[in-house]
């Protein structure tokens, strides 16, 4: 199958369903319950399945996605990584979220459980839950020798299950986004433990004291989601840096990192906190 974005494969994938089935897109409604995807120890619940890019790689060509991260063919991702459709991808704030998968109804499915990471969005959905994996997360449902003919099948049927994220060795990262300046300012906030996922973050600028040291201003400015895990600031003054940051987490989990961006700081780079969510 040749690299696309999960767009394509699944707006494909979607019109050979219809076709087969004889039904038709227009006008139809689906009912989501966004609750039970998102929340922890609700049980196994029925997806569809498909994939997109190389047999063995992270899905997208430049190893992105709509979610805004960086190298998912990388240490922590490795590959692992899903498109979801809306109530996965849930505008944006899924990003992050880690699912247990696993496939069944396919002679060639293990049904060994794995787990994957949304990192991306699927716009076309061939059911009501549906994840556009990675050749590399789709082939890993397979029993010991038959990943090529698992994927063959092209669409199967999965079970799928919401799941702690666990990055070892890693603290959150905020990556400063290509076209910040001094009243722009977009960072990428990723590899948070447990959720994974972002549903609010907030700035805090400094102030310049009588002595020339830089002291927080106490004051937190909310960012805007911007899309994917990137948030935002669209500042009516020069921003002053270094800059705290605030996130919440979808289970309402707050983490600060204090002063986690210098004065000094820089576009298209990545900033380490020393903090986790746990």
């Amino acid at each position: 199958m040749a690299a696309m974005s999960c767009r394509v494969v699944a707006a494909l994938v979607a019109v050979v369903s219809v076709l087969l089935t004889g039904g038709s897109c227009a006008g139809e409604v689906v009912n989501y319950n966004t609750s039970a995807v998102t929340a922890y120890g609700s049980g196994w619940l029925p997806a569809r399945a498909t994939w997109y890019g190389a047999p063995t790689g992270a899905g997208p060509d430049d190893n992105g996605g709509a979610c805004g991260f960086k190298n998912v063919n990388q240490y922590p991702f490795m590959s692992m990584t899903s498109c979801g459709n809306e109530p996965l991808f849930n505008d944006g704030k899924g990003c992050g979220s880690c699912y247990q998968i696993r496939c069944v109804n396919n002679p060639a499915c293990s049904g060994n459980t794995e787990t994957v990471i949304i990192t991306d969005m699927n716009y076309y959905p061939v059911a009501k839950y549906h994840f556009d994996l990675s050749g590399t997360a789709f082939g890993a449902m397979a029993k010991p020798g038959q990943n090529d003919k698992l994927r063959h099948a092209g669409i199967i049927d999965i079970q799928f299950r919401r799941v702690p994220c666990n990055y070892p060795g890693l603290k959150v990262n905020f990556h400063v986004e290509e076209g910040s300046n001094p009243v722009y300012f977009a960072v990428l906030v990723e590899y948070e433990d447990l959720d994974g996922d972002v549903v609010q973050v907030d700035l805090m600028e400094s102030k310049s004291s009588s002595y020339g040291a830089a002291t927080a201003t106490g004051v937190w400015t909310p960012m805007r989601e911007s899309w994917g895990s990137i948030w935002r600031i669209d500042a009516n003054h020069r921003l002053q840096a270094p800059f705290s940051i605030r996130v919440r987490s979808d289970s309402g989990k707050t983490l600060v990192a204090n002063n986690v961006i210098p004065a000094n700081w820089a576009p298209n780079t990545n900033y380490r906190s020393i903090v986790q969510f746990s």
